[in-house]
């Protein structure tokens, strides 16, 4: 494995993930604030690592492996403890976990037909994803509790829209790609 910023970035979240759990299951507020805090952390970490890859031309087979699973591992942690903890709908969860299991089985299926990129779609969704679930985690003063909760519903639902959304598209790339590929 190389040593470089990039995967030390990619291994800090990863350590996260557990840490998030942890978290996440402990019943007091000052938990569940600092699960937001962990989670957004980690979160930067996802934009800053792949930043500084990209631009200071860094790749690793540790980074191309250990990256799309820290991030999954992140979210599926974060959306599950929440459902678990009833603060969020399994269908949700549900939803969100099929997409992004989905694009990862289809992704290795077309791979030997070529690699498709992230799209600019795939990136706010992955911001939309990352603000809802933040508003989830942290909790609200009381004066604001009520508002909160429901734009951090409203933000779901839009996290949600896009997830689909995405996902559809990249089925539909996937399937051009392969059909392309084939007809060559």
């Amino acid at each position: 494995m190389t040593w470089n910023l990039p995967n030390s970035l990619t291994l800090a979240r990863l350590l996260c993930v557990p840490l998030l759990a942890i978290l996440l299951v402990v019943d007091d507020p000052v938990a569940r604030d600092a699960a937001a805090i962990v989670f957004i952390a980690a979160a930067i970490t996802d934009f800053l690592d792949g930043a500084i890859a990209r631009k200071r031309g860094i790749t690793s087979a540790f980074g191309a492996l250990a990256d799309p699973i820290a991030d999954k591992a992140l979210i599926t942690v974060a959306l599950v403890g929440l459902s678990l903890v009833g603060e969020l709908p399994w269908w949700i969860t549900v939803v969100i976990l099929i997409r992004e299991f989905g694009v990862t089985i289809v992704r290795l299926v077309v791979l030997r037909h070529g690699v498709i990129p992230a799209s600019r779609g795939g990136k706010v969704k992955t911001v939309a994803q990352i603000v809802a679930i933040s508003m989830y985690l942290a909790v609200a003063p009381p004066a604001i509790a009520e508002v909160w909760s429901t734009i951090a519903y409203i933000a779901m639902i839009i996290a949600v829209l896009l997830t689909v959304a995405t996902g559809i598209d990249y089925v539909r790339r996937a399937v051009v790609l392969r059909r392309d590929r084939q007809t060559a």
